[in-house]
């Protein structure tokens, strides 16, 4: 009988046990691998979600709250742009795009972005990916919207549909969800005339529609408050409707995937105005991810802490099966197996514990990046296209096979020690 058909008898013995062990061992070694894939795929998939614009333009706090709100619809911007200062922005730099945007209606809490036609002309959701259209067209007068991918699942409305915006939302995107911020604009209905096919960016769960339609809305509002009740037209906007949330810029350059030489000095420029906040999104996404560099290590650590805490469990379960092993030690001793064999009989169960329990890992790491994958495209728009590292996962895996032989240590030496003639006395 071979050495590895004895060793696996002793597993099949105690299979209860082994296949919880096993299964510890691949979750602890799949967690990290998940890990160490999903750390460069998030941040290359929110770098993807800047699109082509060099400069992003509001009034938020910080230049990295202005690029989550106003490209990744995390929460409307609170404080506007008025017209004048919008137009003086706009002429103050032959900008190769200059798309305005006003975020804080929504539609089934997806949020509604009014802007220009040229927002899906000059701006790309995907830097050298244009918008593509699955079915209709877009906007082309007021009270007529485009609906992103995400939404057209979720919703399953077709071309033709109407529907109503809310100001705010049901969950609180402006203010307190009260009667005062979260209501429904029933006076103005839109239809959809166009269907935006997927680009792997937030973009997808949101609705867009003419900043003018946006305006009239806001402007109904304040003639209700005023006591007035009438239907707004464009003629009745003032200046204090023409609002904006925020400001899309590119520079013109010769090489769509390069920095223009201009972008610094104007960035500078732009930066010295402390009525406004400017953002570089591709530079406010890669501080993002070194604010949370902290946190993959911790959870590196974590996962590292679970995988030795597997090892520690291999220890246990061998060293609880000892009473039994000590006379089935005995009985190869007497049939002519050395105290050495005996030895690496007993680290070869081990190991190839910790062999099996890391190849399961890897089946439980593509399992866990699909899951996760689906639950960013579902709940964000965010395409995250984890790479299993091949490295990584050798490493791993032999990090897992270590520690289990050196879990095996300690059962081998009590099985290389075992005495024959105690361990062979009748059972009774």
């Amino acid at each position: 009988m071979s050495d590895l058909t004895i060793v696996l008898r002793s597993l099949a013995v105690r299979r209860f046990s082994t296949g919880v062990v096993i299964a510890l061992v691949a979750i602890s070694a799949g967690l990290l691998l998940a890990i160490l894939s999903l750390r460069s795929a998030g941040e290359r998939a929110f770098e993807r979600g800047t699109g082509n614009a060099h400069l992003l333009v509001s009034r938020d706090g910080s230049p990295l709250v202005s690029v989550l709100n106003g490209l990744f619809y995390a929460n409307p911007p609170k404080a506007p742009i008025e017209e004048k200062k919008l137009n003086e922005l706009r002429g103050s730099f032959p900008w190769a795009m200059f798309v305005p945007t006003a975020i804080g209606d929504s539609y089934r809490d997806f949020p509604v972005v009014a802007t220009t036609p040229e927002f899906f002309t000059k701006f790309e959701p995907v830097l050298g990916e244009p918008w593509k259209f699955a079915d209709g067209r877009a906007f082309e007068k007021n009270f007529e919207v485009v609906i992103g991918s995400a939404v057209a699942r979720d919703t399953r409305m077709p071309i033709g549909s109407k529907i109503v915006f809310t100001h705010g939302s049901h969950s609180s995107r402006e203010g307190d969800g009260d009667a005062g911020h979260a209501h429904v604009h029933e006076e103005y209905q839109f239809e959809v005339v166009g269907i935006l096919e997927p680009t792997g960016a937030p973009h997808d769960r949101a609705l867009f529609c003419s900043l003018e339609s946006s305006w009239i809305l806001h402007a109904h509002d304040r003639f209700e408050r005023e006591g007035t009740h009438k239907t707004v037209t464009p003629a009745d906007l003032v200046e204090e409707d023409r609002l904006v949330t925020g400001a899309l810029l590119r520079l013109p350059s010769r090489e769509p995937g390069s920095a223009p030489p201009a972008l610094v000095s104007q960035y500078d420029r732009l930066r010295r105005d402390g009525s406004i906040t400017v953002a570089l999104p591709a530079n406010e996404v890669q501080r993002l991810f070194g604010i949370v560099a902290s946190l993959d290590v911790l959870f590196i650590a974590m996962a590292a802490a679970t995988l030795v805490s597997s090892a520690v469990a291999i220890l246990l379960s061998m060293m609880n099966s000892m009473g039994e092993r000590r006379r089935q030690v005995a009985i190869l001793r007497v049939l002519g197996a050395s105290r050495a064999r005996i030895f690496w009989l007993v680290l070869t169960e081990s190991t190839l514990v910790g062999l099996v329990g890391a190849v399961a890992g890897v089946v439980v790491c593509v399992l866990v990046l699909f899951a996760a994958t689906q639950w960013m495209l579902s709940a964000h728009g965010i395409v995250i296209a984890p790479q299993l590292d091949p490295r990584a996962a050798v490493i791993v895996a032999m990090g897992t096979t270590v520690l289990a032989a050196i879990a095996g240590i300690v059962p081998s030496v009590l099985a290389y020690r075992t005495s024959v003639a105690r361990n062979l006395r009748p059972l009774g």
